[in-house]
């Protein structure tokens, strides 16, 4: 294969694979070493500053702060709601885990009310980074956080602990089975990817492109043609395709999933127009519905609202829209056809906190807008200083590729 050439000009983000592949991007395209940064809230220590929240400890922190002095980060995953805490691995495969342990979600075999830890610990195991041979870098972090875990460790094999309330854990059983140490869903170790959403749905795909999901259904947000409210407490295939690469959830009841050619797909919850499908008077969708464009490469939900990149580096966003989460310079009524913010250098997209957003570009600039209520902007703004339009966060080191939600926060890689 011969090797890409180098361009010194504005990249697209098929310009930028290719320049990962030559060696030029500082290595985002693969194996990345840098320094662990974060900023929000910090009630349960998921700030990972060896503090919580009152009384007595830090509350929260309105602009980026590095969590230890490390600098040998290489991936990002956790997220979710304000229960949750965080996960990251460092380049010798190392994962570690801090927050809240409320429901053992941390799997060290521990967890109660009140629990958790503001500095990160090792998690044992050998689990999975991302996978690095996706040209659209969309590549999936194998461990999803809020009140439970699901990770997927480097066999292939599918565990999960925390929080049991609908069948979330897939482990074939119902509430009131909470569990703090890892333990395997099924006996399948062709897992690629999970991610789980707000309100106990899971979703996971595997290496021959199917999609599979667990957890509750209610308004048919496990994409199974259903609309019932059934719980389903092991995985089950949604649909017969094979070419699902990527699903995101969120804090909403609106799954957004991405497939090998470029398409976008969603289901569930549309009272905002959140589903894109131009109407917000049709109701929820049980099975996933196309959303328009072949391009699509990174995306994220929120409460109600989405948005997306697509391989030129546009940004798209769609949905409720009451306090400019949009980016679009304006509040008000819902959207429900994708509209683009400007710019054609964007890189990856990821929801913190229901209402913020935090981008990053090709030139390793990092972005918010949205609400600031836990100082999620990153700015150093008062809490009531909400944003309809991207504001920078200064530096120009952050790397693009490693952004994530942390609680009612957000972290990021930065070199």
């Amino acid at each position: 294969m011969a090797t890409p050439a180098q361009r010194t000009n504005t990249w697209i983000l098929d310009q930028w694979y290719d320049q990962s592949v030559a060696g030029t991007t500082g290595g985002y395209g693969g194996s990345v070493n840098g320094q662990l940064w974060a900023w929000g809230e910090n009630e349960r220590g998921e700030l990972g500053q060896n503090q919580k929240g009152s009384p007595g400890g830090l509350t929260g922190l309105s602009s980026p702060t590095q969590i230890g002095t490390n600098s040998t980060w290489s991936d990002i995953g956790g997220g979710g709601a304000e229960e949750s805490g965080g996960y990251a691995w460092k380049s010798d495969g190392t994962l570690w885990t801090w927050g809240s342990n409320a429901y053992g979600q941390l799997g060290l075999n521990s967890g109660g009310p009140g629990q958790g830890l503001s500095s990160p610990v090792q998690l044992p195991g050998n689990w999975a980074q991302r996978i690095d041979d996706d040209k659209f870098i969309d590549r999936e972090v194998k461990v999803a956080h809020r009140f439970w875990t699901l990770g997927i460790k480097t066999d292939g094999t599918l565990w999960s602990w925390g929080y049991s309330g609908a069948g979330n854990l897939g482990l074939n059983k119902g509430p009131n089975n909470n569990i703090s140490s890892p333990a395997q869903v099924g006996s399948d170790t062709t897992w690629t990817s999970v991610m789980m959403g707000r309100d106990m749905g899971s979703f996971g795909i595997k290496t021959d492109g199917t999609l599979w999901a667990w957890g509750d259904n209610n308004g048919g947000r496990l994409g199974l043609n259903n609309a019932n409210p059934a719980r389903f407490s092991s995985p089950v295939q949604v649909g017969t395709n094979t070419t699902w690469r990527s699903t995101r959830q969120g804090t909403g009841q609106h799954p957004l999933a991405t497939k090998t050619d470029g398409t976008l797909w969603a289901w569930g919850k549309n009272s905002s127009g959140q589903l894109a499908q131009n109407s917000t008077s049709v109701g929820n969708y049980s099975s996933p519905v196309q959303i328009p464009g072949t391009t699509w490469r990174s995306v994220t939900t929120m409460s109600d609202s989405s948005a997306a990149t697509k391989t030129d580096g546009t940004l798209w966003s769609w949905g409720q829209n009451e306090i400019g989460v949009l980016g679009l310079n304006q509040q008000g009524n819902a959207i429900s056809s994708p509209t683009q913010i400007p710019g054609t250098t964007w890189m990856n997209i990821t929801a913190i906190a229901n209402q913020t957003l935090v981008a990053t570009k090709t030139d390793n600039t990092l972005w918010t807008w949205g609400s600031n209520e836990f100082g999620t902007l990153g700015r150093n703004f008062p809490n009531t200083s909400h944003r309809s339009s991207p504001v920078q966060i200064p530096g120009t080191n952050w790397i693009p590729t490693r952004i994530g939600e942390l609680g009612r926060g957000a972290w990021v890689l930065r070199s």
